[in-house]
Formats: structure tokens, C-alpha cells, sequence
């Protein structure tokens, strides 16, 4: 599957806000967004225009970049948004939040989407009991995301769930740290999703 390989500091320069892309790193002085003023490369200090266009583009890459997908990829999410009877921008939005590794992350078994991809791929996911090794994997309300039993121990587990032990966990979930099982209460509500993305542009974008 294509992936993205390059530096992903970059990436959080690149759109002048942390994008939480590098898991603990980011939470600390080290992170590239505070240390470096501007965007990447020689221009990065460069004055710079902003037409419609260019923000709407920004805010999608901005997304697509949170949740470490690529152009196919969420723009097959966004059509899957757009064919429900709900608003389009919401619906993409929920749509990626229930994606399997970006529950694993949201639940804290993760530093990282990237790292709780990784996790998933590797077969260390259970939903409701069966292993699912596809991070794009669309879960439901009531679901039963958990660490198979073989990989409690595991460093890549260990490590990541040491990492995000700080984080607080959304409401729509609940997670049993002894277990290491998260349950999937409920599909987020606007209010529960990062106030941040201005999903409207990226309506807009594609509407065009």
C-alpha cells in the first residue's frame, strides 16, 4: 500500500500548526513547529498570498495529513461522506475518526496514527474478538477494539501506550487500561471533534 515515507516534520511546518504526527515528540521543546519559524524549504519565510482556492487546498491537506492518508484514499472517504443523508462535511470527518487506527490512537494504544497503523498491520488488533490487520477499517458504536493476548507484552505496544498514557481519551470512547480494551460507546458528535478543522472548505474544495 502506498504510504507516505518522506520527514513529517515538514508536513506540521508545512501547514504552521502541530498536525501530533510524531507521537511524544510533539508535546515537547523539541517539535519542529516551535523551534523553526515559517514553512519548510529556502521560500519557507517567504511572504505569501492566499486566494479561496489556497486555503480551501490547505485545509484539506491539513486533514488528509492528520489522519495520514493519501489524495485516492480520502477522496474515496469523502465520497462515502457525501453519499449519506447527513452533512457532508460532519460525515467525513466521523468517517475518519472511526477508522481502526485512528481508534487504536484515540484510545491511547498508540504514541501515533502512524504507530498504531503499524500496530494494526502487524496483527496485534482484536475487534470484538477477531483480528483485523486493515487500519482503514471501519468500526461501530458498540465495537470492542483490544490487544490480542500474544501482544500485551509487546515493545511496540508497551512503548506506544507509555507515550500516550497522558492523553485524554474522547468521551465517545472508554478504554480498560488493565485489559487494554477500549469499547466504542458511541459515533462522535461535531462537538466532539477537533474544533480546529474547518471541514466546510474542504466541502467547498471538492464541490468546485
Amino acid at each position: 500500500m502506498a504510504r507516505y515515507c518522506g520527514p513529517v516534520c515538514r508536513l506540521c511546518r508545512r501547514e504552521g500548526e502541530k498536525l501530533f504526527l510524531k507521537g511524544e515528540r510533539c508535546y515537547t521543546g523539541k517539535c519542529s513547529v516551535e523551534k523553526r519559524e515559517g514553512g519548510p524549504g529556502q521560500h519557507g519565510r517567504g511572504r505569501q498570498t492566499f486566494s479561496n482556492f489556497k486555503i480551501q487546498l490547505r485545509e484539506k491537506q491539513k486533514v488528509k495529513r492528520t489522519y495520514g492518508l493519501l489524495e485516492t484514499q480520502f477522496h474515496g472517504v469523502f465520497e462515502r461522506a457525501a453519499g449519506t443523508k447527513g452533512v457532508t462535511g460532519t460525515e467525513l470527518l466521523v468517517l475518519l475518526e472511526r477508522r481502526l487506527d485512528n481508534i487504536v490512537y484515540r484510545l491511547g494504544l498508540g504514541s501515533s496514527r502512524r504507530q498504531a497503523r503499524q500496530i494494526v498491520n502487524h496483527g496485534h488488533v482484536l475487534v470484538n474478538g477477531k483480528r483485523v490487520s486493515i487500519p482503514s477499517y471501519t468500526t461501530s458504536p458498540g465495537d470492542v477494539v483490544e490487544v490480542a493476548e500474544r501482544s500485551k507484552k509487546n515493545p511496540l505496544v508497551v512503548a506506544g501506550m507509555e507515550a500516550a498514557r497522558s492523553r485524554v481519551i474522547p468521551d465517545w470512547l472508554s478504554l480498560d487500561q488493565q485489559a487494554v480494551r477500549g469499547t466504542i460507546n458511541s459515533a462522535p458528535t461535531r462537538e466532539q471533534l477537533p474544533p480546529t478543522i474547518r471541514e466546510q472548505l474542504i466541502v467547498e474544495l471538492y464541490s468546485r
